[in-house]
Parts: structure tokens; sequence; C-alpha cells
């Protein structure tokens, strides 16, 4: 081998080192992934005012994000699909496993009601319309219930400030619900884009309050048809209050008459969900539905309340040891 040779194999020898440090490091390199955070958005070609399609992609569906240019993302899809998109229809990895996080959390939460959306609308992962969005629910979308929150809102060009801070959180609080949908999302939703689904024959007895929670406790046969009799859970008709219910009524089926009525009120309660509807055997009574509610008391602290109902009568059931309240004390005199 000539000097001349051998000098150049010397000076090559640094470059495909270099060269081949690079091809691993982009072999190693992981993509960062993000998800579609609105029903469908288009890909294109370029950044341009004029550009090819080529693509779709839906909501929550799950991209690698290979450049980005101002507020554009080009990516490609697992499908294969590449184009630009714009940043603000993206969320992160993140915000994704937020989602998963949430929804693993909750699982095991008690259902409180159903409902139906009333409008499109994004599922939130905290409480409050500024907070971090995936998946998008379309009207007419069957939701289950599970908690109730309150958040502030945001009005555009409102300055909170400390002379106006008490006024302003009185005025903006909005209502907002722990949901699930029909594919096992969940996330929270501004409460009044969800109407709960309450049957007619009691919700028209709402009397003007709203219906924040209701269950089946059991069934009663009239003419070879079985009626459902209800626990309801009621709530002042605005948003923000410091409970979720203040109001309950047991709703029990009159044989005779053929309707509904009201077999037990209790009114004035500091109430908190999730309220559990289950059954309980009496003895000589038998088995008979109870109901569990949750109340906050002037100290802070939340006790649980126990009833029964033996249609058409509801009682408390008090534990061992536990002193009838004032209030039961005079049902039981008259």
């Amino acid at each position: 081998m000539t000097l001349e040779r051998t000098v150049r194999r010397l000076l090559l020898l640094p470059l495909l080192a270099a060269l081949s440090l690079s091809a691993c490091r982009a072999r190693n390199k992981t993509l960062e992934i993000e998800y579609v955070s609105i029903p469908e958005a288009v890909l294109r070609d370029r950044v341009a005012a004029v550009y090819n399609k080529t693509g779709t992609v839906k909501n929550a569906e799950r991209v690698q994000v290979l450049e980005r240019e101002r507020r554009f993302v080009r990516v490609r899809t697992d499908s294969g699909l590449e184009g630009w998109i714009e940043q603000r229809y993206l969320v992160s990895q993140q915000i994704y496993d937020g989602f998963q996080k949430l929804a693993l959390e909750e699982k095991d939460d008690l259902l409180q009601a159903t409902g139906t959306t009333r409008n499109d609308t994004n599922l939130h992962l905290q409480p409050g319309c500024e907070t971090e969005h995936l998946y998008q629910l379309s009207q007419g979308t069957k939701v289950a219930l599970f908690k109730r929150a309150t958040a502030e809102k945001n009005l555009p060009g409102t300055t909170t400030t400390p002379e106006n801070q008490e006024s302003a959180k009185a005025a903006i609080v909005e209502d907002w619900w722990l949901l699930r949908d029909p594919e096992g999302h969940m996330g929270w939703v501004l409460a009044r884009m969800v109407d709960l689904d309450v049957p007619l024959e009691i919700a028209q007895y709402a009397e003007g309050q709203r219906i924040v929670a209701f269950f089946v406790l059991n069934e009663v046969t009239d003419q070879e048809k079985k009626v459902p009799q209800y626990l309801v859970a009621l709530t002042e008709p605005k948003e923000g209050m410091p409970f979720d219910y203040n109001q309950v009524r047991v709703f029990t089926w009159n044989l005779k008459r053929h309707r509904y009525e009201t077999a037990y009120r209790e009114r004035n309660l500091n109430g908190v969900l999730p309220m559990t509807v289950s059954h309980e055997d009496f003895e000589r009574e038998g088995t008979l539905p109870v109901f569990l509610l949750r109340v906050r008391e002037g100290n802070g602290n939340v006790v649980e309340r126990k009833y029964k109902l033996n249609t058409p009568i509801v009682r408390r059931v008090l534990a061992p040891g536990e002193p009838p309240s004032k209030t039961e004390s005079r049902k039981r005199l008259h």
C-alpha cells in the first residue's frame, strides 16, 4: 500500500465514524406523539394558502410529529398518511395519558344519573372551559354521570382585581359533570350541556327545582305492569351552589289511583354526591330498598344517613347507638 493511499484511508475513517454515529442517533430518535383534538381535520401537502389535501384525521387519532413550522406541524398517521396540520388541533401525549389516568382512577365511581348531550361539546381533563380537552361528544350522545364540581368562568376582557374578586367569583361560577361516554372515555363537561334522562312521570313534579340524580328503588306491579319507584335528588335552579343537592324526594306508585305520589321529602340538606341505593334484609319486614345519603354538617364533617322504603313509608335506619335527630323525634311523635 502506497503512502498516499494510507493517508487517504486515515482521513476517511473519522468521516465514516461520524456518519455511522449520526445514522445510529437517527434510528434511536423517538418521534414525538400527539393526538387530534377536533372531530376531523385535513392534512395538507404544504403550509400555504393553496394546498393539496393528503388525507384526513379523526378525533383522538394518534400521529407522529415529523416537523414543525410556525403554527403548523407535519405529521404521519399510523396508517402512513403524511401532511401538515395546525398545532391547535393537536394535544400532547401527556394530555392523552391524563385522560387514561382519569378513567382508571374513576372507574369504580357510583352512577348518579344518565343523560344526553344537548350540543356538540368537549370532554375536559378538569372542570373549566380553559382546561385541556381531547375527546369530543356529538349532540345526542348518551352519557353516564358520576360527580359534580364547580369552576369559575373566565369572561373575555374581564380582569379580576382584589377589589372585585369576591363579586366576580360569585357571578361566574359554573357547574360541571364528570361523565363517561359510550366508548368508555371519562372527562368533565359543562353541566348545562347535558339533559338528564329523568322519566317525565316524575320530572313534572320538580316544582322549579333542578334534578341532579335519580335512582330506581324497586318496582311494583299494577295490572300486570311493572312500575318503578324512585329516589330523586334536587337542587336550586342555579349554578355554583355550595352543595350537590339540598332536597330528596321518594316517589311511590299509588295502586288505587294509578299515579305517582310523594312518599317522602326532606329539605335543607347540604348533600354530597354520591348517593347509594341497595337492598337489605329487615327480618320481619323482609328485604327492602335502602338508600344512603351523605350530608355535610355545620362543622364540615360529612356523615352518612341510611333510609329504608317499606312502600309507601320511608324511615331512617339508625346505626347502633345513634340517637334520633330532632326532626326524627318530631316525626315519631306525629
